[in-house]
C-alpha cells in the first residue's frame, strides 16, 4: 500500500534541504583555506583552493551516474546511497594528512553528493508538473539561499572553536539529519513500474543527442561560463577579503550579505522571465555584469581606487556577480533542456555534469591566478562574460522553439 504524499510545505523544505547539501558543503570550508594550506603543509597557499575544485569535479562527474541509476533503482535508494557516500569521504577528508588523501576525499564527497541535488529534481519532476513544479522549486530556492549566506559563519564558529576539521563532522550531522527525515517521511516517487533499465548504450545515445544539437550545447557553454564566474569567485573570495582587503574573521559576515541581497534575482526573475523570455533574461543579465566587470577590472589595473572605495567597489560588483546568476542559471537550463524533453532524466544529468566540469577549467585558472589583488578575478569574470554574451547572441540560441510566439 503505497504511503501518501508529504503535506506540500514539509515537501518543499526537504527538497531544499537536500538542494543544500552541496552549498554547504562548498561555502563552509571558505574560511579555513589558509589552516589548511598550513596543517597540510602547502608552500602555495592558493593551492588549497583546490579543495574545492576536487569537490565541484566530483559533483559533476557523480550527476551522469545519479541520474540514470534513479530511473532504474528509485529516487530515495540513490539519494540515501550518496548520502551515505558523502559521509564516509567525510571521515575520510578528517583523517587525511596529505593534500593529496584531502583532494581525493574531497572528490569523493562531491560524487556522494551528486545524488541528492540531482535525484531531487527528479523527484519533483515525479510529483508536478508545469506551474506546479515551478512553485515547488521557487519556494525551495527561496529556502535554499540562505545556506549560502549562512554557511561561511557557521564554517567560521566551528573552524575558531574545534579547528578546520571539525567542518567534515559538521556536514555528516547535516547529511545525517537529511537521510533520515528522508527515508522516515518521503514516499517513493517512482513505482516500479515506472523504473527503466540502466543501459550504458542508452547514456551514451543521449549524449550523443545532447552533443549534436546546437541549441543545448551552445546552451550549456554558456551557462559553464556563468558557473565558472561564481566557482572563480568562490575559490578566490576569502583571499580576497582577507589578504587583499583585510577583513580578516569579518569576511563570513560580508559573504552573508553579499548572499541575501542578491537572492532576491530569483524573484525578479520569476516576475518578469514569463514576459520577456528566457533568452532576453539571459542577455539583458550578461550585458549587466559586463557594464560593472569591465569597468571594474579597469580601475583595478590602474590603481584608480583609495583602499576603502576600492572595497566597497568590490562588494558592490559581488553583488552585481551572483544577481547575474540567479537571473541566468535557471534560465540557461530550461532553455537547454527545452529539445530534450523526451530524454529529460538522462540529459539533465549530461547537461549538469558538463556544465560544472568546464567551470572548474575557467575556475581553477582564475583562482590560482590570484596575485594580492581582486584583478584576476574581475578581469577572468570579464572575459567569461564576454564569451558568454557572445555566445547568446550568435547562431541557433537566437532560434525561437516550434510553437512559440
Amino acid at each position: 500500500m503505497r504511503r501518501a504524499p508529504l503535506p506540500f510545505a514539509e515537501f518543499v523544505v526537504l527538497v531544499a534541504l537536500l538542494f543544500s547539501l552541496i552549498a554547504f558543503g562548498t561555502d563552509a570550508m571558505l574560511p579555513a583555506f589558509p589552516a589548511i594550506a598550513r596543517d597540510l603543509g602547502l608552500e602555495d597557499a592558493n593551492r588549497a583552493q583546490l579543495v574545492l575544485s576536487a569537490f565541484v569535479f566530483g559533483t559533476g562527474a557523480g550527476q551522469l551516474l545519479t541520474g540514470p541509476l534513479s530511473d532504474a533503482l528509485g529516487r530515495k535508494p540513490v539519494i540515501s546511497f550518496g548520502i551515505l557516500l558523502f559521509i564516509a569521504a567525510c571521515l575520510m577528508a578528517y583523517l587525511a594528512q596529505t593534500l593529496e588523501s584531502m583532494l581525493l576525499a574531497r572528490f569523493i564527497q562531491g560524487v556522494g553528493i551528486s545524488a541528492p541535488r540531482t535525484v531531487a529534481l527528479a523527484m519533483v519532476r515525479d510529483l508536478h508538473s508545469g506551474r506546479m513544479m515551478a512553485r515547488v522549486m521557487s519556494v525551495a530556492m527561496a529556502i535554499f539561499v540562505l545556506v549560502p549566506a549562512v554557511a561561511p559563519l557557521i564554517g567560521q564558529a566551528l573552524f575558531l572553536a574545534f579547528g578546520w576539521r571539525s567542518i567534515f563532522l559538521a556536514f555528516i550531522l547535516f547529511a545525517g539529519l537529511a537521510l533520515v527525515w528522508l527515508n522516515l517521511r518521503q514516499p517513493e516517487t517512482l513505482p516500479p513500474e515506472a523504473r527503466r533499465r540502466f543501459r550504458p548504450s542508452s547514456l551514451l545515445a543521449a549524449l550523443a543527442e545532447v552533443l549534436a544539437n546546437r541549441v543545448t550545447m551552445r546552451c550549456t557553454l554558456v551557462l559553464s561560463l556563468v558557473f565558472g564566474a561564481l566557482f572563480a569567485y568562490l575559490s578566490s573570495a576569502q583571499q580576497v577579503f582577507v589578504d587583499t582587503y583585510g577583513k580578516g574573521t569579518a569576511f563570513p559576515a560580508y559573504f552573508a550579505g553579499i548572499a541575501l541581497i542578491s537572492g532576491g534575482a530569483g524573484f525578479i526573475n520569476a516576475a518578469l522571465v514569463l514576459r520577456l523570455g528566457m533568452r532576453a533574461m539571459v542577455v539583458t543579465a550578461l550585458a549587466l555584469l559586463l557594464a560593472g566587470s569591465l569597468p571594474m577590472a579597469g580601475l583595478l589595473w590602474s590603481g584608480g581606487l583609495r583602499a576603502g572605495p576600492e572595497f566597497g567597489a568590490f562588494l558592490a560588483w559581488s553583488v552585481l556577480l551572483f544577481f547575474v546568476a540567479g537571473l541566468t542559471i535557471g534560465n540557461l537550463n530550461a532553455l537547454a533542456m527545452e529539445p530534450m524533453g523526451h530524454i529529460a532524466g538522462m540529459a539533465s544529468a549530461i547537461i549538469g555534469a558538463t556544465a560544472t566540469m568546464l567551470a572548474m577549467a575557467v575556475a581553477v585558472p582564475v583562482g590560482l591566478a590570484f596575485d594580492g589583488s581582486a584583478l584576476p578575478l574581475v578581469a577572468g569574470t570579464s572575459l567569461a562574460g564576454m564569451a558568454a554574451l557572445g555566445l547568446m547572441l550568435t547562431g541557433p540560441a537566437r532560434k525561437r522553439a516550434p510553437g512559440r510566439k
